[in-house]
């Protein structure tokens, strides 16, 4: 299973080194973001309470986490257009593993917001973001950042293998970001949210990755929230690669 996980993500970052504009083609939400809300909410920080003196500071690791988001949920796309024209089918016929199958996709997706969220991290510095650059915060950040995307492109491709269907899988893409995001402390500090949202946050795992990496580059947040946030990433990335894996096992059998 190893080995052909590792010959089918050898494959597939082939491929995306030999076409490399749709990996830079996501950044460009994630970068309008960073440019137009920066500066458009900087003079929030001005109110009581507010952690930092910087917006932008306290901004760059929510639009990390949302490049995560856009990078990983769509991931099942991929593998939703290799089923339908029968690719996987070949695949099922040799000895291949199907557990690589799906993992396979997995770690490319990961692999690929990896190196865009590194890109976003110089663009922010070039903005002028006072991060937290040294070996341990961002080997403590790309944690965060590779759990996640292992979790939502594992999502991606169980829901691409369960509909067959590119449209609703488009629609709970779309979910899986922005509805998401606002239900964190993304763009605002907890103590600016109305109380029904901050319930909301509790339960929303985004949250916690923003915190964590917000925690190791900023330096705003209590370190114990980076522990808490990696055992639930954890679990919620080993639920959902196992669901993956199950909903593949269970369309083929």
């Amino acid at each position: 299973m190893l080995a052909d996980t590792w010959h089918l993500f050898n494959k597939y970052m082939k491929i995306t080194i030999r076409m490399p504009m749709w990996t830079l083609f996501t950044l460009v939400q994630p970068l309008i973001w960073l440019v137009i809300f920066g500066q458009l909410f900087k003079g929030i920080t001005q109110l009581p309470g507010f952690p930092t003196d910087s917006y932008m500071d306290f901004f760059v690791p929510g639009v990390l986490i949302m490049t995560v988001l856009f990078g990983s949920s769509w991931s099942g796309v991929s593998l939703l257009r290799e089923i339908q024209s029968g690719t996987v089918d070949k695949m099922l016929a040799s000895p291949v593993s199907r557990v690589a199958i799906v993992l396979s996709r997995v770690l490319h997706s990961t692999a690929q917001v990896v190196v865009q969220v590194l890109i976003m991290l110089v663009v922010a510095w070039a903005l002028g973001a006072h991060l937290n650059f040294s070996a341990a915060g961002l080997g403590l950040s790309m944690l965060v950042v590779v759990l996640l995307g292992l979790c939502f492109a594992a999502i991606s491709n169980g829901f691409a293998i369960a509909l067959q269907r590119e449209e609703p899988l488009v629609i709970i893409g779309n979910l899986m970001t922005l509805p998401l995001m606002f239900f964190s402390t993304a763009l605002v500090p907890a103590t600016f949210m109305p109380d029904w949202i901050k319930y909301v946050t509790t339960i929303n795992p985004i949250n916690y990755a923003v915190e964590a990496v917000r925690a190791v580059l900023v330096g705003t947040s209590h370190l114990s929230a980076y522990g808490t946030a990696v055992l639930i990433l954890s679990l919620f990335t080993a639920a959902a690669l196992w669901w993956a894996v199950a909903a593949f096992n269970a369309l083929r059998d």
